[in-house]
């Protein structure tokens, strides 16, 4: 599948091992999570320019709001992977979960439902940063996106489709800043339509 890639969407997935790696992409900031999620492939996409899928972020303003962004995947991230979305609507179960972060982390410290980062080291070299199941499936879903599109290659835009395809990390918080999957999918045929 990886040989599909072209050099933006290879440049994304190391860009999301530096975000798991702590070290950051060209923000210069990283998730340090010690695995690669929705997350870092989102920042890892956030960092591109003068791509198809740096057009549609820039085209639908979320490339503007890219601190905000940051934000809400860090507060996701400390409320253990419970979107806003997902929050809002426990919260109408009567279930705080802002609350229920506070209690633990006053138990257990600051950012104790948020994955640790993994520091160790094999013979020198650090470890391969591990990929989550999600964000396994956005790889291959990005791969389905490329056929059933009738490319022949897996660009960054198939990556950003990919990650608004279904629920998630990364789909909710593009969601609550205007970027969808019809979006992005209209704004890419509309550029296609363009160029034929």
């Amino acid at each position: 599948m990886f040989e599909r890639f072209t050099t933006s969407a290879r440049q994304v997935v190391k860009g999301a091992v530096k975000y798991a790696d702590g070290m950051g992409g060209g923000a210069g900031r990283g998730t340090g999570s010690g695995t690669v999620g929705e997350a870092e492939l989102l920042l890892a996409l956030l960092d591109r320019t003068g791509t198809p899928a740096a057009d549609v972020l820039t085209a639908l303003g979320a490339a503007g709001r890219r601190a905000a962004i940051e934000r809400d995947l860090a507060a996701v991230r400390r409320r253990g992977g419970i979107s806003a979305a997902d929050a809002k609507a426990l919260a109408g179960l009567g279930i705080d979960v802002e609350e229920v972060v506070a209690q633990v982390e006053r138990v257990h410290g600051p950012g104790a439902l948020a994955e640790p980062a993994e520091t160790t080291r094999r013979r020198g070299r650090p470890l391969r940063r591990p990929f989550t199941r999600e964000a396994k499936s956005v790889l291959e879903r990005s791969l389905r996106i490329s056929l059933g599109r009738g490319d022949k290659y897996i660009g960054d835009e198939h990556l950003l489709l990919a990650l608004t395809a279904r629920p998630g990390v990364a789909a909710h918080v593009l969601a609550d800043h205007g970027v969808t999957y019809v979006q992005v999918e209209r704004f890419l045929t509309g550029r296609r339509a363009e160029a034929g």
